[in-house]
């Protein structure tokens, strides 16, 4: 449990309503993750996220259906996507997920339980795992 408060540089004037938003989003993930259902995504305007694509396809998939603190495969995230023989392209990506933590790719893991490669490294997919874990632990009380 961490012992870390949770603060995010004011200066709220200055931001953008989608960086507020942001701001907002994972302030919530890190320290208030009930409130996380009352509050909008953040939009996504990255260039890979408005095409049409199989890349695509998997990230939009993973924020919709794969919950906090929740996993699931790679062959079972290619199996949501409409293609169940794609488990390696559900790898690529999550190489490619331009946002990560905003749209969970460490929620994906390796169908033996091992947690897999991150982008972020291994170490802080395992902490984001265990942080999700415990607070939906908490929530469940």
């Amino acid at each position: 449990e961490s012992s870390a408060s949770c603060e995010v540089c004011e200066g709220a004037e200055e931001m953008t309503e989608p960086l507020k938003q942001c701001t907002a989003w994972l302030r919530a993930y890190f320290c208030e993750p009930a409130r996380m259902a009352s509050l909008p995504l953040p939009a996504f305007h990255h260039p890979l996220l408005q095409q049409d694509s199989f890349t695509r396809q998997v990230l939009w998939t993973l924020l919709r259906d794969v919950k906090f603190g929740e996993a699931v495969s790679y062959k079972q995230l290619a199996d949501l996507a409409g293609n169940s023989r794609a488990a390696r392209a559900v790898g690529g990506a999550m190489r490619s997920n331009p946002i990560p933590i905003l749209i969970p790719c460490h929620r994906v893991i390796c169908s033996s339980g091992q947690t897999g490669n991150y982008g972020g490294g291994n170490l802080m997919k395992e902490w984001l795992l265990s942080h999700e874990k415990l607070q939906k632990e908490k929530l469940a009380y």
